[in-house]
């Protein structure tokens, strides 16, 4: 469960005490773990995935799915409202970056119409680093 915490008051040091450095430079710096390495990578265990700096939910196993791009994949969030979308004109490209909504922590990118067979046909590529896993069968 997330805590109840005012996140957008906490300092950069703050941050830095709570996450490991490698949890930090993805989270607070929009930084991207190399590809196929993340624990969440091939899992296909049931449950909750939560923001790994504030512990909101994000994301159901079940709108996982493999997109065998090196990263987490998800075709939706858990709720609209538990993330948010803006744009990311970082290293020559326009992208859609994705944020948790409760602490403002980068969570990976949002991609549109690559023609993944699912009910979106959206790809929320998330860094393994910014979630943890409640395991817990989804309903």
């Amino acid at each position: 469960m997330a805590e109840n915490t005012n996140y957008s008051d906490w300092t950069e040091t703050q941050w830095r005490e709570r996450l490991s450095p490698e949890e930090y430079h993805v989270l607070r710096e929009a930084g991207t773990e190399p590809p196929g390495i993340g624990e969440y990578t091939d899992t296909t265990t049931e449950g909750v995935y939560r923001c790994r700096a504030c512990g909101e939910e994000l994301f159901r196993s079940t709108e996982k799915f493999d997109s065998h791009c090196g990263w987490p994949s998800f075709f939706s969030p858990l709720a609209g409202d538990k993330v948010i979308e803006r744009e990311d004109r970082s290293l020559g490209m326009v992208r859609t970056e994705v944020l948790c909504a409760n602490c403002n922590s980068h969570l990976g990118h949002v991609f549109a119409g690559e023609g993944y067979d699912t009910p979106t046909d959206l790809r929320y590529c998330i860094n393994s680093i910014s979630m943890t896993l409640e395991e817990k069968p989804v309903q």
